[in-house]
């Protein structure tokens, strides 16, 4: 981080709607992927963290009283993220145990099942391309119609009508049929009219449960030969 800040990165901090902040690293840095900070009445929980953080960032972030993620590309920097805002508690699931290099008592580990940070906001774990891959549900998201934060475990496609569901990103190796039904299942539960993804713009702003649904029978119909 100290490299970084004498090359002139910084953070970037944009509204996303009311209650929900997008925070990404200007210039681009690694794949270019930003975190959101969703910010309620009860408090305020930080859904991935980029690779940097600095003071300026610190004082403008209205506090952060817990820290979950997608998926472990994402946990080089939650101890330091952690510390910065009074050691607030970091939610890793226990199958991704060993991803966790820094070792800290602010980590908990959790068992996996849907996990309620604060009122209304719940961590759920879908699985995917790392098994404790997790979403975040907002209740009160998208003027009450809720949201999803998703990171790339449900990648919103360039053209926000479709997703996608991998498993290996780098190399365009999809998920299995049975992957892709669990993390459909996984948000069957959950009211989403919203999904933010892992990279600024790639949202869906509207019947974004409906695309998930369709997204996810196109790929299982394609994976099982159904369209043949």
């Amino acid at each position: 981080m100290p490299e970084m800040r004498a090359a002139g990165y910084r953070l970037e901090i944009r509204e996303e709607e009311p209650g929900l902040t997008g925070i990404g690293i200007d210039p681009a840095f690694s794949i270019g992927q930003r975190a959101l900070l969703m910010q309620t009445p009860d408090g305020n929980i930080l859904y991935d963290c980029v690779s940097y953080l600095d003071a300026a960032a610190v004082d403008a972030i209205d506090g952060v009283q817990g820290i979950c993620f997608s998926h472990p590309h994402f946990y080089d920097s939650m101890v330091t993220w952690s510390r910065a805002f009074d050691d607030a508690p970091v939610y890793v699931p226990s199958v991704d145990r060993e991803f966790v290099m820094r070792p800290e008592g602010a980590i908990r580990f959790w068992d996996g099942d849907p996990l309620e940070l604060l009122p209304g906001v719940t961590l759920v774990r879908c699985g995917g391309h790392f098994p404790g891959r997790a979403v975040l549900h907002w209740a009160a998201g998208a003027e009450g119609r809720g949201a999803l934060l998703v990171g790339d475990t449900i990648s919103v496609m360039l053209d926000r009508r479709f997703v996608r569901f991998m498993g290996s990103y780098p190399n365009y190796i999809p998920l299995s049929a049975g992957q892709v039904q669990r993390i459909v299942d996984a948000v069957e539960p959950y009211d989403f009219d919203r999904i933010y993804g892992g990279w600024w713009g790639r949202n869906i702003l509207s019947d974004a449960k409906a695309a998930v649904r369709r997204s996810a029978d196109r790929y299982i119909r394609h994976i099982t030969g159904e369209d043949d």
